[in-house]
């Protein structure tokens, strides 16, 4: 049974990243709280970010302290959710989604010199920007061209956002809609239905200097593989839930993510960082705890998954640990857990 990172925090929603040849880790950090287990989350009331490292798998892991705490933020009002990190042009980026004054969530953006941090938060969110669990690939093989992806059903507030008067979005046929978010629908709502689409991720091309979005936001298309259409909402072992992540294995590129209240990590291929994107698996199947969160990185010539679970705090939902697993690829590229 592998062990958490670290025991004196508890931590969670971990985005792995390989800088300057180490190993950084960019998870939330969860907190004792009083708040009830509810659908919208209230429960998880994370205030600030730390940084971890390593400099070998399964080496000492140290961590840098706070980099980050909502007070530094002038649009937060809550919940600093499920981070991630990249870097480009010298500079060091925390993508952070939080609640704004109007408890809406957003995406914001940080930047340090250093990947430990500490970051400077830019004093508003990135224009554009909504849901939650965002994640920042740089394709360094395509231009250098760096993508943001976002999301989260339920009490990510994904599924808020509808047809009306608002602001811009390219959905899954290429169409351009008006979209306007609609506070009735927080909470466990998502679309139901025979022959219903299951709400997708998005996804947005960033600026060069990383701040602002560049593009659009689209929804990806996620289909399933015995018909080529996208995935239903009631196909809830396979739909998307939240938690996005994105990594590239021989030319291909790997959309993965959390299916949510089933429990599983999910993932699926496709050639463009845009998508589509096939689904092709599960690479975990549920732990310890409501729902799961990862990531995927390449570290010291192998591959590893990580992921948190509840097993340190003895199935408190909201007292997450994050641990790391080796993944494997067979020979038609499918992933699995190393035994």
């Amino acid at each position: 049974m592998p062990q958490p990172l670290v025991s004196h925090i508890y931590t969670a929603d971990p985005s792995a990243h390989v800088f300057n040849d180490k190993l950084y880790i960019y998870p939330s950090h969860d907190r004792e709280t009083t708040i009830a287990f509810n659908d919208n989350g209230d429960q998880y009331d994370m205030a600030d970010y730390h940084v971890l490292s390593m400099d070998t798998p399964g080496g000492p892991v140290t961590d840098h302290g706070i980099a980050l705490r909502d007070s530094d933020v002038p649009w937060v009002s809550k919940q600093l959710w499920a981070p991630d990190a990249a870097t480009k042009n010298g500079k060091f980026y925390l993508f952070f989604p939080a609640r704004d004054k109007e408890n809406i969530f957003r995406i914001g953006v940080a930047v340090s010199d250093k990947p430990e941090g500490p970051f400077s938060p830019e004093e508003n969110f990135i224009p554009g920007s909504y849901s939650i669990d965002p994640a920042v690939f740089v394709d360094t093989d395509a231009g250098n061209e760096a993508y943001l992806y976002t999301g989260g059903i339920w009490g990510g507030q994904l599924q808020c956002w509808v047809e009306g008067k608002g602001r811009a979005e390219i959905d899954m046929d290429g169409n351009e809609r008006q979209l306007a978010f609609d506070e009735s629908l927080s909470g466990p709502h998502e679309p139901s239905g025979e022959g219903v689409r299951a709400l997708g991720p998005r996804v947005a091309l960033l600026s060069e200097d990383m701040l602002s979005l560049a593009s659009p936001v689209q929804e990806i298309k996620l289909l399933a593989p015995e018909t080529g259409e996208p995935l239903l909402a009631d196909d809830h072992e396979r739909r998307f839930f939240e938690a996005a992540w994105m990594h590239k294995y021989r030319g291909t590129y790997y959309f993965s993510y959390s299916t949510g209240d089933t429990h599983f990590l999910a993932y699926a291929t496709g050639t463009s960082p845009l998508g589509p994107f096939t689904y092709r698996g599960r690479i975990l199947d549920p732990v310890l705890g409501w729902t799961t969160h990862h990531s995927i990185a390449e570290f010291g010539g192998k591959w590893w998954l990580f992921y948190h679970d509840c097993e340190l705090s003895k199935g408190v939902d909201h007292l997450r640990s994050v641990k790391m697993r080796e993944i494997v690829y067979d020979e038609e590229g499918d992933i699995h857990l190393k035994e």
